[in-house]
């Protein structure tokens, strides 16, 4: 009984996601459903859809660590990044793509690419989905290590059982209901991701004193608030690094852009973008306050800073709330697994049975194969991630900008260069993945630290643009770009 506060607030947090999965499973009837929420969601739905599926528990364990242990320096730039890409991807992104993939009935990247570029080989539909199944395999696993070392240090469970309570805490609903379940569940876990990082610091800058005996504290302990201390090489660098490291990534993320093809009206997408744009900026703000009250908290030390929203609100609640809380990490990490394991089976079902095998499959036969790849993907992530690792930053890090490089360049030529063609998207895809893959050993050889997805996302671009002129022709020009 020690512990039925903590899991009544978790049963109350799982009763709520498997409520609004019932409900929405229902109108769940054809294929475009099952994978596109049948391209009828809101503004509302789409905006944190796609801002909850990209906020993993890094936001509550990664990002306030840096600011604990640097100051703000990093995080502001790291924030920086974040804020400048998700808005291109909005702006440059969003609209393109939600027109673009309606037109050609598209439900994944591949078959939007290939037929962009009349790509009848089925070619760009293979690299497409080896490099998806490899990268997100990785991620979702990650993910679902994720859930379960936060489930063995929340209530002391045993590790394996932890990633198994997390499976069955996303299969059923994700089963059921699709991608409208999951843009359903986002927005309700968008809401409480918000409130549970912003309760958070406004009860800890209490029980530190108030903001100027906070301040006093983080500047007694050492950390700084400058955002530019110099104007050497060095920083500079980082600040580049910091903004690029993550941001460039976003356009090449189907577990995100997806969510722009399911908006009802694309003249929404303003709408869509303020909300979302909105909630991103708050977050991250809340996130840095939880880094930077933590240093006077916890008078500037912790043996193990990732933990450092989990202890200040160990410190704060009552354990009801502590693990309503804590939920919120929960959320963060299944509103990213959730969507990647559903754009997986989606590409698998798009790109493997129904292009090889049953390519006049009906609605209602594609929406069982796909939850047949749901269970077969979440299977697979579940078996990988029973070798557990501490390298789960890396793993993520590692598959973010696999997606990042892969996919991103040739997203943004299919919808804003006329001359790009079938080869110029062959060599993108696959140099975007080699590089990717090659390049965490490859630094050691050269000798630097920059991060893989500079060096993936230029040379992925190149290959796009010099494989296209050199092999184009006027009957490439399949249609006009707006």
């Amino acid at each position: 009984m020690h512990y039925l506060p903590e899991f009544s607030a978790l049963l109350l947090y799982v009763a709520i996601l498997f409520t609004i999965g019932f409900f929405v499973s229902r109108r769940v009837k054809t294929a475009t459903d099952f994978m596109m929420g049948g391209r009828s969601l809101n503004f509302w739905v789409t905006a944190l859809s796609a801002h909850a599926s990209d906020m993993s528990s890094w936001l509550f364990m990664g990002y306030p660590m840096v600011v604990f242990n640097q100051g703000l320096f990093l995080g502001w730039w790291l924030a920086v990044g974040l804020i400048f890409f998700m808005f291109l991807n909005w702006t440059l992104i969003a609209p393109r793509v939600r027109m673009r993939t309606e037109e050609y009935n598209s439900f994944t990247f591949s078959s939007f690419f290939e037929s962009r570029f009349a790509d009848t080989s089925g070619m760009i539909r293979i690299f497409t989905a080896i490099l998806s199944l490899v990268f997100y395999t990785i991620y979702i696993s990650a993910g679902m290590m994720g859930l379960g070392f936060l489930i063995e240090s929340l209530f002391e469970i045993n590790y394996y059982i932890g990633i198994s309570i997390g499976i069955f805490m996303v299969l059923p609903y994700l089963f059921f209901g699709g991608y409208r379940a999951i843009a359903y569940i986002d927005l309700f876990q968008g809401f409480f991701l918000l409130l549970a990082i912003c309760l958070v610091p406004l009860f800890a800058i209490g029980k530190v004193g108030g903001i100027s005996q906070a301040i006093e504290g983080i500047t007694h302990y050492n950390r700084s608030f400058s955002i530019l201390p110099d104007f050497s090489k060095s920083t500079l660098l980082t600040i580049l690094f910091s903004i690029g490291f993550w941001g460039l990534g976003y356009f090449g993320q189907p577990h995100i852009v997806t969510k722009f093809m399911g908006i009802a009206k694309v003249s929404d997408m303003k709408k869509s973008m303020r909300v979302g744009m909105s909630w991103l900026i708050l977050i991250l703000a809340a996130a840095i306050c939880i880094g930077l009250i933590g240093i006077p908290f916890f008078e500037g030390h912790l043996d193990n800073p990732q933990l450092i929203f989990v202890l200040m609100v160990k410190e704060l609640f009552s354990p009801f709330f502590i693990a309503l809380i804590l939920c919120a990490i929960l959320a963060a990490t299944i509103s990213t697994m959730d969507s990647q394991i559903l754009v997986l089976a989606s590409s698998l079902t798009e790109d493997f049975y129904k292009r090889i095998f049953r390519k006049n499959a009906s609605s209602k036969e594609l929406v069982k194969i796909s939850r047949f790849f749901l269970l077969l993907v979440t299977l697979v992530s579940y078996g990988i991630a029973f070798f557990r690792s501490n390298t789960i930053y890396q793993l993520v890090t590692f598959a973010w900008s696999g997606l990042g490089s892969s996919f991103g360049p040739l997203l943004l030529f299919s919808l804003f260069s006329k001359k790009t063609n079938k080869y110029g998207a062959w060599a993108g895809i696959l140099t975007g993945g080699i590089i990717a893959i090659l390049w965490p050993y490859l630094q050691r050889f050269f000798g630097t630290e920059m991060p893989t997805l500079f060096p993936g996302f230029f040379l992925s671009s190149l290959a796009i643009w010099v494989i296209s002129k050199l092999t184009f022709s006027k009957q490439d020009q399949k249609e006009e770009l707006s």
